[in-house]
């Protein structure tokens, strides 16, 4: 199993945040690694998506998941390899939001998949936040 968590504190309410997260369409605004994305439904648990990387072949997943305005989580699985990301929101006291990515990997490329899946997880939260507080 692999494990890897990336967090980044962003000045914009939890609610805003997740107005990025529920518009799926809009992903690759704030996510360099995604070229193209397709929803196959409302943003709820089950729907599944369609992501490409860029230069990559598409990846297909699912929202295992949805707490409307809290978090969400998706599954990916590749032969049988199966990555987990939950993408959770803190409300703090300060009226600032915690924005926390939580990956879990298992399965025979676990490692392989790890390095390779979060290594843009910073730099995502960090044009997420930006995107978020301009609005």
């Amino acid at each position: 199993m692999w494990k890897h968590e990336e967090v980044i504190e962003t000045s914009a309410p939890a609610a805003r945040v997740w107005e990025l997260f529920a518009d799926v369409a809009r992903w690759k605004s704030w996510n360099a690694g995604i070229e193209t994305i397709e929803i196959h439904g409302p943003f709820e648990s089950g729907t599944k998506f369609t992501m490409t990387p860029p230069g990559q072949d598409a990846l297909h997943s699912t929202l295992i998941e949805v707490i409307p305005g809290q978090s969400f989580t998706d599954e990916t699985v590749v032969n049988e390899t199966r990555v987990v990301v939950s993408h959770k929101l803190v409300s703090l006291p300060s009226g600032h939001t915690k924005i926390i990515y939580s990956t879990e990997i298992t399965g025979p490329a676990a490692a392989e998949f790890g390095s390779m899946v979060t290594s843009d997880f910073g730099d995502v939260l960090a044009s997420l936040k930006r995107l978020a507080e301009s609005a």
